[in-house]
């Protein structure tokens, strides 16, 4: 089964003299969907990417005559893996103000190299568009809400990366995790950034698996592995910017006691969260649900928020007396919170919470009504 994803037709997003950016974690599905586009536009065009040498010396050449000639009689020009091209914003800014009525798609897998090298040579000649993992509202075109919900076990634990949704078997699916994880998710920065150690990386990881849902203190971080803190900022840092992680901040606005210094860090899949532990049992063997089910939900609302457009800025809510709030939104010029629970289904009451923030909404996502909350 072939999964139709969101931005299967990229021609809207496609104007003259701009250059459409797809960003995305590798094996997401980038190339696929990009080849799919081609295959069916009626534009001109022609496809490279950036494992070829020859287009790596030719566009990061920054000569204008030469790339000029290289997009002639062409009217879209797609460049996949372009973070490998250096001055590769310079190149895509030369052929948007150099080449009349010009289309460009460039894919990135690492988006702290890319998006560098783009933003400021392209600004106001870009539009940006990230792709995920597999999204429930994706599935949802393929399987009615029956089968979402029957499917909820292989989800929160195999993920939504397109060839571990494909894939027949749970060892096909755990082979396909651990790889994605060991051999493409670490890739980017130690090529990149030229990290001496991909086992002290992988250890910040496992670290950061197990306190899923939870406040991270970087200082523990740096004490359990036995480097420097700023070295540990700096990891963290690099992981969130190559899709990875997802730092999400703590909100306040009158308590003191509310907490704000510290982040939970999700995982942009479950899948390989689980590969990173080596632990793909069935949930009934597992102690983790509550942490599987909570990251779940916060990619899939990320997700949903990206693909939908709806503008929020995203936080958790905790107090030093221990109150939580698993996901708060602050959109529309209010405030929504989220209770994410995979067995209780009666809604907490938060006093403070609700003392402080009379104006908010709260509500509790569980197994019968998450569908609602990111399809």
């Amino acid at each position: 089964m072939k999964i139709k994803r969101y931005y299967h037709d990229l021609d809207g997003y496609l104007k003259p003299n701009k250059a459409l950016i797809l960003y995305g974690p590798r094996q997401v599905g980038k190339t696929t969907l990009l080849k799919d586009f081609l295959a069916k536009t009626k534009l001109r065009h022609r496809l490279d990417s950036g494992d070829n040498i020859r287009i790596r010396e030719s566009l990061g050449s920054e000569n204008f005559d030469f790339i000029r000639e290289y997009a002639q009689g062409y009217e879209l020009i797609a460049i996949d893996e372009a973070q490998k091209i250096p001055n590769i914003g310079q190149a895509l800014k030369i052929l948007v103000d150099e080449v009349p009525g010009i289309r460009l798609i460039a894919t990135g897998s690492s988006s702290f190299e890319l998006a560098g090298q783009v933003g400021e040579p392209l600004t106001g000649r870009k539009i940006t568009l990230t792709l995920y993992p597999v999204a429930q509202m994706e599935l949802k075109n393929h399987y009615n809400l029956f089968e979402l919900k029957d499917n909820l076990e292989m989800n929160l634990v195999f993920g939504g990366y397109p060839e571990a949704c494909t894939a027949g078997s749970r060892e096909e699916k755990s082979r396909v995790c651990l790889e994605i994880a060991d051999s493409y998710l670490i890739k980017d920065i130690l090529e990149l950034e030229r990290v001496k150690s991909s086992k002290v990386l992988l250890d910040l990881l496992r670290l950061l698996a197990f306190q899923v849902g939870n406040e991270v203190s970087l200082t523990e971080l740096a004490s359990h592995l036995g480097i420097d803190y700023k070295t540990v900022a700096r990891y963290l840092d690099l992981f969130e910017k190559s899709f990875v992680i997802y730092n999400l901040r703590g909100f306040s606005r009158n308590l003191r006691n509310e907490i704000t210094k510290k982040s939970k860090y999700y995982f942009y899949d479950n899948g390989v969260r689980n590969a990173v532990i080596s632990n793909f049992n069935s949930l009934s063997l597992r102690n983790d649900v509550g942490q599987l089910w909570e990251n779940f939900l916060f990619m899939e609302r990320l997700k949903k928020r990206a693909y939908r457009d709806i503008p929020a800025n995203p936080y958790f809510w905790r107090t030093w007396q221990k109150e939580e709030i698993d996901l708060v939104e602050e959109r529309e010029g209010r405030l929504f919170g989220y209770e994410f629970k995979w067995s209780r289904t009666k809604l907490k009451k938060h006093k403070e919470w609700s003392q402080a923030y009379p104006d908010s909404e709260l509500s509790l996502v569980t197994r019968e009504n998450f569908l609602d909350f990111v399809t």
